[in-house]
């Protein structure tokens, strides 16, 4: 966007944050993105630099966390409901018992956040275990054709002792 924050067309949205027209039309009608106000029929939908940040935002979460797009719609949901929380926490006039409601409600859409990070950090906390379990197997498979091939038995080990499954790099 320019510094002067002009408004822009869905192509050039799509251009300057590296997606589809396609793609932007589908996460509004998913509603990860507002719908497009109405407009007299025959003009182009036009995207403010707000909307702009907010897909910018989309495709970063989609992208670093790997979930589906419902669990992205439940982790923006949440935000949203949390930056309520903060604009009404910014106010001079709550009184205490208010403050406390509102932060507790803060901490359920945190939880809730949370949750779902936690279960894609374990989920690519699993793969890398297996990964680095197969990648020891290899290893070993390697290293007793090399003392093969140079004429040397390979140490015992307990996959020469009991037959081993075939191992698919």
């Amino acid at each position: 966007m320019s510094a002067e924050g002009a408004s822009l067309r869905i192509g050039d949205v799509a251009r300057l944050v590296g997606t589809t027209p396609r793609t932007i039309r589908y996460y509004e009608e998913i509603g990860l993105l507002a719908q497009a106000p109405e407009r007299p029929s025959g003009r182009h939908r036009i995207y403010t630099e707000a909307e702009v940040e907010r897909l910018r935002e989309v495709m970063r979460l989609r992208d670093l966390l790997g979930v589906s797009l419902e669990e992205l719609k439940t982790l923006l949901t949440a935000e949203e409901a949390r930056a309520a929380v903060r604009a009404q926490l910014r106010r001079e006039d709550v009184d205490p018992e208010r403050r406390r409601e509102l932060l507790t409600e803060a901490l359920g859409h945190i939880d809730r956040q949370l949750e779902l990070v936690r279960r894609r950090a374990a989920e690519l906390g699993k793969l890398d275990d297996e990964l680095r379990e197969t990648r020891k197997r290899v290893r070993r498979k390697i290293r007793g054709l090399d003392a093969a091939s140079e004429g040397l038995f390979p140490p015992a080990s307990p996959a020469r002792i009991a037959p081993a499954k075939e191992v698919q790099p």
